[in-house]
């Protein structure tokens, strides 16, 4: 069974549609990534996805249960967790405390200091304070605290320095590789590319491209028209 299934959903901005028909697999212990060019639709599918916006039709499947028509809160409590863009951290409060706030009864947030150990010399800083990188890796260690069996990944790297950005795919792979199903957006793709298991190409709010993630690397016209935005590639 799969962690994650979308069949033939479409997402609307402003009553626009904005994503149609797209249907994709996430599988436990897996990366798949989606790539596009800018405008493809890959933001909105991901809010669609963990219900910070409505779907237009279709169904969203989590560890094989309907979860479209549930709110954003019981999403997530069903085991879906999505990581946006921007970074958002309680500044004011310590790197501790954002941890703390994720926590359940009985948990500490020792299994995010495990993976990401950087935090640790940070921990009792003021969110605020820590550096891009710092910040992102609180925010997916924020997530995983509630134990979610597939985490969504809105663009890690917006803004961090490129060696950082390795760090942090690393650890995704990690995650990956003990059980979690994650669906990751990047604008890296060779880098994505690397750890990913699927991939997966939108243009114009289609899938364009369903494939394997190694192969999909090896295809350097096609990395090219990614960069370039010119995604409109056959299945």
């Amino acid at each position: 069974m799969s962690a994650l299934s979308l069949e033939d959903l479409s997402v609307e901005r402003s009553g626009l549609p904005v994503v149609r028909d797209v249907s994709l697999t996430v599988d436990p212990g897996s990366v798949t990534v989606l790539l596009g060019a800018n405008g493809a639709g890959k933001t909105t599918l991901l809010e669609g996805v963990s219900g910070a916006i409505p779907v237009a039709k279709g169904v969203v499947r989590l560890d094989g249960r309907p979860v479209e028509r549930l709110r954003a809160w019981r999403r997530a409590r069903a085991g879906l967790a999505h990581v946006e863009q921007n970074r958002c951290v309680f500044r004011d409060m310590s790197a501790r405390d954002n941890l703390r706030v994720a926590c359940g009864r009985g948990q500490t947030p020792d299994r995010v200091l495990d993976l990401f150990p950087e935090l640790r010399k940070s921990i009792d800083a003021p969110a605020g304070l820590l550096s891009g990188g710092e910040q992102q890796m609180l925010v997916v260690g924020r997530a995983l605290l509630g134990e979610p069996s597939v985490l969504l990944i809105d663009e890690m790297s917006l803004g961090l320095a490129p060696i950082v950005v390795e760090r942090l795919a690393a650890a995704i792979r990690e995650l990956a590789d003990q059980g979690t199903g994650v669906l990751l957006v990047e604008q890296f793709a060779a880098l994505a590319l690397g750890i990913a298991d699927r991939a997966y190409v939108m243009a114009r709010g289609r899938i364009v491209f369903d494939g394997d993630g190694s192969a999909l690397l090896a295809d350097d016209s096609l990395l090219r028209s990614l960069y370039l935005g010119e995604t409109a590639v056959a299945s």
